[in-house]
């Protein structure tokens, strides 16, 4: 089993053709530590925990998503653009490629949750969300549509900081895995180094943890809150594993 490509602040560059990018803007990243054992059920076949500081994480993380382009096109007006919530893993597959796996992720545009989920499987779900900037305070809020399951963040951004080791795990992450038609794909991607900031949790009420299968997790502090002025982020064609 090959050993975990090494942490970089920088991406690879991708192959081949761009299929989409994106602009992601106001980031709040919020994680919490979790045994290995837990997370192990949770990821497609073929991948195993990823590990920083001896534990894995859990993901969760409010941000505005625009200026999104399929295939070259222009910046899709209105449906390219919302709040989105995710919840998110970190695995490694059998070549050492670290990338993220998406538990859950809240939009607001219908036809975006039916376009990712059909092209990559990704288990987007229709929400009413909210990102609200208030000097350095960013608040967000969602609720499922047909649901009761809701989140409220509110945090406050601090200084500018020199990403570590840990700071590289929780964002430099440069792809995807995704299951589709019985097969787990990696899709790469790339953007600019992040420039990261410190930040302090204010407020949390949160379900979207406890519904992609981490009950009482947002009862407990986070173990690493982050925020950024974002990045923007390109796509490559899927690539089978081994």
């Amino acid at each position: 089993m090959t050993e975990p490509e090494p942490l970089s602040s920088s991406a690879p560059p991708l192959t081949g053709a761009v299929l989409a990018s994106q602009r992601w803007s106001e980031l709040c990243f919020l994680h919490w530590r979790v045994p290995s054992e837990r997370v192990a059920p949770l990821l497609p076949p073929g991948l195993r925990p990823d590990v920083c500081d001896g534990s894995s994480w859990v993901g969760l993380i409010p941000f505005h998503l625009d200026r999104a382009t399929l295939w070259g096109s222009p910046p899709v007006p209105y449906v390219g653009a919302f709040v989105g919530i995710n919840v998110r893993l970190y695995a490694v597959d059998a070549e050492g490629r670290r990338g993220v796996v998406f538990r859950s992720l809240e939009a607001s545009r219908l036809l975006a949750v039916l376009a990712a989920r059909v092209s990559f499987s990704l288990p987007y779900f229709w929400s009413r969300t909210r990102l609200r900037v208030e000097g350095a305070e960013r608040a967000a809020e969602s609720r499922r549509h047909g649901s009761a399951v809701l989140h409220r963040s509110r945090i406050r951004v601090g200084d500018a900081i020199e990403p570590g080791e840990r700071e590289l795990f929780l964002t430099a992450r440069w792809g995807m895995f995704v299951r589709r038609f019985g097969r787990t794909l990696f899709v790469p991607n790339e953007h600019e180094p992040w420039v990261l900031h410190s930040a302090e949790l204010l407020e949390l009420d949160d379900e979207l943890l406890a519904a992609a299968g981490f009950a009482g997790l947002a009862e407990t502090a986070p173990d690493s809150v982050l925020w950024s002025p974002g990045v923007t982020t390109r796509f490559g064609s899927p690539l089978r594993l081994a």
